[in-house]
């Protein structure tokens, strides 16, 4: 059945895909375990999500299918300025509340980098400005506070939703034009780069995992990531056809987790296995889950709320849990612990990073997007 009232996916009234809400929320969960399992990464035993990093795109892939699904019919009646309105409202206040949580979070653990070097508070300051106009961090400069090269050190995932708004700029202002058939043309170009990029192992460690540093090989390698995934999505959701499934929801959701738990492929020199398995979700599996996810309905009351629910709290959650996660690693690392000994406060922040996520969704994010709704997009007659 479909759904006009999740607010995970449109700020607008058309109806949606809500198994698509549900499958953004299992991929935001998991997201959070690979990053408590991070706190691990130099014991294999205690690395359970080696391919959680691959979740970004799988986001990319949702994202290009629900802004083409939710904008491609309205561009006749729709001004580009009331486009990117709606974006920033959709995006931005969550966005800014992970930032000041970063802050908080930093100077909770000191505000000292990874080698425990003080950090000036008016460096924090100033880190806070630039993440919250979503301006990456030069490496090495005043503003990249942890000292390890993140684009945006007080709240590391906003890296994606750095390449996201470039997505919704790129799609507004080139994407959308484009005829179907240039559209496909697009979507092999971008992913024959992704998978030579993957495959070449231009990121030095033989995965994906880029964009989230302006080092190296990491902004082409981001931009990548997000032009082939929410271009691949984008012409999906103009040529989707729905294919008869039962089920839907649960497998996807079991597909998904299992893609992203697959060990780290290939030993010594041989990166290229484990970059075709990243091409190979990339280019095909995310893509045919989301096609599937759309397809399916769900039938009973209960798992309709499981994916309304899941679908509200995922971008929350996504946005909101990485400034715990630098808190628990401080724990972790300066006890010198490994999973089995850490796994109750492990626990206790991915149960309260859910909680909190949804409390700013309700008490906050919500508020403030139908304040700026009414404010900047309802017309006057």
């Amino acid at each position: 059945m479909r759904n006009i009232t999740s607010s995970a996916s449109f700020a607008d009234s058309k109806p949606h895909y809500e198994i698509l809400d549900g499958l953004r929320g299992v991929a935001a969960l998991l997201v959070i375990w690979y990053h408590v399992f991070e706190g691990f990464a130099t014991s294999p035993v205690d690395q359970r999500f080696n391919h959680g990093y691959l979740a970004v795109d799988f986001f990319f892939v949702l994202s290009g299918f629900v802004v083409g699904y939710a904008y491609d019919d309205r561009w006749k009646r729709m001004r580009l300025g009331d486009f990117f309105k709606r974006r920033l409202i959709r995006l931005h206040p969550m966005l800014v509340m992970g930032v000041l949580l970063g802050a908080l979070s930093f100077m909770v653990q000191g505000s000292v980098k990874w080698d425990g070097t003080p950090v000036a508070l008016s460096d924090v300051m100033l880190a806070t400005l630039l993440g919250l106009f979503l301006i990456p961090a030069l490496p090495g400069s005043a503003p990249e506070v942890r000292g390890n090269g993140e684009m945006f050190p007080l709240n590391g995932p906003s890296w994606s939703l750095f390449f996201e708004y470039i997505g919704n700029v790129l799609y507004a202002l080139f994407l959308r034009r484009l005829s179907t058939r240039w559209l496909t043309v697009w979507v092999v170009l971008t992913g024959a780069g992704l998978a030579s990029f993957a495959l070449f192992n231009l990121s030095g460690f033989g995965h994906l995992g880029v964009g989230w540093s302006l080092l190296d090989y990491n902004l082409p390698g981001g931009l990548l990531r997000m032009m082939f995934s929410f271009s691949v999505g984008l012409l999906m959701s103009r040529l989707f056809k729905p294919v008869h499934i039962r089920g839907a929801f649960w497998w996807c959701s079991l597909g998904v987790a299992i893609l992203l738990c697959v060990p780290h492929l290939g030993t010594g020199g041989a990166w290229w296995h484990n970059g075709l398995y990243d091409s190979l979700c990339v280019l095909f599996a995310f893509p045919l889950l989301v096609w599937l996810g759309a397809s399916g309905q769900t039938t009973d009351h209960a798992s309709t709320r499981v994916c309304k629910f899941l679908g509200d709290i995922s971008y929350p959650l996504y946005i909101i849990h990485y400034p715990f996660m630098y808190l628990f690693y401080a724990w972790v690392w300066r006890k010198e612990l490994s999973f089995s000994q850490a796994w109750p406060v492990a626990t206790a922040v991915f149960l309260g990073s859910i909680l909190l996520a949804y409390l700013c969704l309700k008490l906050y994010d919500e508020p403030v997007r139908r304040w700026l709704s009414r404010k900047f997009l309802e017309r006057k007659s």
